[in-house]
């Protein structure tokens, strides 16, 4: 359910969601705390677009789970290339 929800962000560079972009490493649901950790990258520590992304997130993620925290990770380790892009991701880019 998260995953899906988050599969409906789009990079808007590349047209293209996080989770077949690869740019979701890890996803972490604490029920008793109502807490979702969302730890992410994006393709370039420079980008642009990283506040409005990870807002995103956070409201794809508060509306897969109400009542739930959402804290979303900038991490850099390991470094974003291509190699994270999905067999789906790479269809669409027609790679």
């Amino acid at each position: 359910m998260l995953v899906n929800a988050l599969d409906k962000v789009i990079d808007p560079e590349l047209n293209i969601s996080i989770i077949d972009l690869g740019l979701v490493y890890d996803l972490r649901v604490d029920v008793r705390a109502k807490r979702i950790d969302v730890d992410m990258t994006l393709s370039s520590p420079a980008c642009p677009m990283a506040a409005m992304l990870t807002g995103h997130v956070k409201i794809a993620a508060n509306g897969a789970l109400p009542g739930f925290d959402t804290t979303v990770h900038l991490v850099w380790e390991p470094k974003w290339n291509a190699d994270h892009i999905s067999e789906a991701g790479r269809s669409i880019l027609g790679w």
